[in-house]
């Protein structure tokens, strides 16, 4: 029986945190049974924000890849490539640009955000990148997309211009559903718990790095800002509290009320303690891991090699369909 094929990607903006981990690779390793997936390294909507990434992002891409690996994906389930190794996806995202209402567009609320942060420096990339996204999974048919809050819009966004393409010519274009994530959380920012835990921060110190050393991960977990009630409890009055104990248990895999019942008689210095250890018993393998991978420029070329030739296998043939469809193509 045919599995389900998923597309999925991160941005290689070399500051891949727990967040990232808990909130999407987490997932990632677990679809990896029973779903045909791709991964991609999606460094075209790095640029999107060039300052951000100048003179990094090619580190950044081979950073990512050996964490990919450390973390645990296994190539001979899945497959993973680097976005602009395959010119088929800007080639789709012009093409469904042209079928993408402007208000439509312009309903981001992602894009609404990063406004009110660069102003000025905002770029038209930025603007058109839910319409990149849009061709990165429609060119693979994908059948499901795993999203989390922040991306339910811009899948519906995929859907709606696939269904205008459809509707105005045949129906090449399948629509995917969104995978929900069932494990994982929204990891938020240690010092802004109303953003989530980004780069994008005013400063660094409420973020764990995945590649964060022991001195600095206990560093932020013990200065991390909590209220004043000494109660080890999950929920909305104490969302500081509550972004602790996703991340405890995101390292650990045991559940909210397992922590919550560990912690019962005892106060927020020993749980910040022992969260900070929990953390390192985590990093610490995928730290030596990575630094194993990262030495290995060859290898991590072979997989990105591979991935593109799986991706061009199908890719070429959905573009020569749109192209037809279009009337495109020469006869």
């Amino acid at each position: 029986m045919k599995k389900p094929f998923v597309f999925s990607g991160i941005q290689p903006n070399g500051d891949l945190n727990i967040g990232h981990y808990i909130g999407a690779i987490k997932n990632w390793l677990a679809l990896q049974d029973n779903y045909d997936c791709l991964y991609s390294i999606v460094d075209l909507h790095a640029i999107t924000v060039p300052e951000k990434v100048k003179g990094k992002i090619n580190n950044n891409i081979y950073d990512l890849l050996a964490l990919f690996l450390a973390f645990g994906l296994d190539v001979n389930k899945s497959k993973i490539m680097l976005q602009s190794d395959n010119s088929d996806h800007p080639y789709l995202a012009w093409i469904l640009n042209c079928f993408t209402p402007f208000g439509l567009a312009s309903r981001m609320t992602q894009f609404k955000e990063k406004t009110s942060e660069l102003k000025e420096t905002i770029s038209c990339g930025l603007f058109n990148y839910p319409i990149l996204m849009a061709a990165d999974v429609l060119l693979y048919d994908c059948d499901v997309v795993p999203v989390g809050e922040d991306q339910k819009q811009h899948l519906e966004l995929a859907r709606d211009v696939a269904q205008r393409f459809n509707s105005m010519y045949s129906p090449i274009f399948k629509l995917p559903e969104p995978l929900i994530q069932k494990t994982g959380a929204r990891i938020k920012d240690l010092y802004h718990i109303e953003k989530k835990m980004s780069k994008s921060s005013k400063d660094d110190k409420g973020i764990i790095f995945i590649l964060d050393s022991k001195e600095d991960i206990f560093k932020k977990i013990l200065k991390a800002p909590t209220d004043s009630k000494n109660s080890i409890k999950f929920n909305d009055q104490q969302p500081e509290i509550a972004n602790l104990l996703n991340i405890y248990s995101g390292v650990t895999n045991l559940t909210i009320k397992e922590i919550e019942n560990k912690y019962v008689n005892l106060d927020y210095k020993q749980f910040k303690q022992d969260l900070a250890e929990a953390i390192w018993n985590f990093l610490e393998p995928i730290q030596i891991k990575y630094k194993n991978y990262i030495n290995d420029k060859d290898y991590l070329n072979k997989i990105l090699d591979k991935g593109l030739k799986f991706s061009q296998a199908i890719t070429n043939k959905k573009i020569e369909q749109v192209r037809k469809t279009l009337g495109i193509s020469r006869i």
